[in-house]
């Protein structure tokens, strides 16, 4: 059966159930993405969601399998991207944190959040960790480090990226964009040439909203 056949021909696809809990579970919390109140934002009946959705459940289940394909999968592919050099590599990740349609941190804390009320979730987030920090040293292993220290490496990058997002600084894009340079040696113990730099500055400046 097409979508267009659906009871009272409904316009609603899955994506939109999901994009709908998805902002709800940002702005409210877990505790409210309810389908009657996804329903009430879609301008929908309940028969539309079990279209599908089994349960809320699933809708949850697969909210949360939806958050690990997009911010863990996108984190692992930057960290995967072919690069001449280390601090070359390293600027391929952070195009995965300053591009508004990569790695999205404000569904990464919500599901943080979600995950100290629910063990399940919480295994989902040490498995997602776990997953973004070793491609972060695989990345360091290709660029000769020693495991060793490519682990240590990663560690200090990944959890920077995710402590810099939970302290909610207010920084702007010029700001941040002045210590690329900095950063750069600190994390790789390299220094990045003049137009690694500025290439990196051209690509963050594109993508700013």
């Amino acid at each position: 059966m097409a979508e267009d056949d659906l009871p009272g021909n409904i316009k609603v696809t899955r994506a939109d159930w999901l994009g709908a809990a998805r902002d709800l579970l940002i702005s409210d919390g877990v505790q409210s993405v309810k389908v009657q109140t996804i329903g009430a934002r879609l301008g929908v009946s309940r028969s539309s969601f079990y279209w599908y959705f089994q349960s809320r459940q699933d809708l949850l289940d697969q909210l949360l399998a939806e958050w690990e394909r997009s911010n863990t999968g996108v984190m692992i592919r930057h960290a995967n991207m072919p690069a001449p050099t280390i601090t070359a590599a390293v600027n391929n990740f952070f195009r995965c944190v300053v591009d508004p349609d990569g790695f999205n941190h404000q569904l990464d804390f919500a599901v943080r959040e979600w995950a100290r009320r629910d063990p399940a979730v919480r295994s989902v987030i040490d498995r997602s960790d776990a997953a973004r920090q070793q491609a972060i040293a695989g990345m360091f292993i290709r660029h000769g480090y020693d495991p060793a220290e490519a682990d240590i490496r990663s560690r200090v990058l990944y959890y920077q990226q995710i402590g810099y997002y939970a302290l909610e600084l207010a920084e702007t894009v010029e700001d941040r964009l002045s210590r690329v340079e900095g950063y750069l040696y600190c994390f790789t113990g390299v220094h990045p040439s003049v137009a690694e730099v500025d290439e990196f500055k051209r690509y963050a400046r594109s993508r700013e909203t």
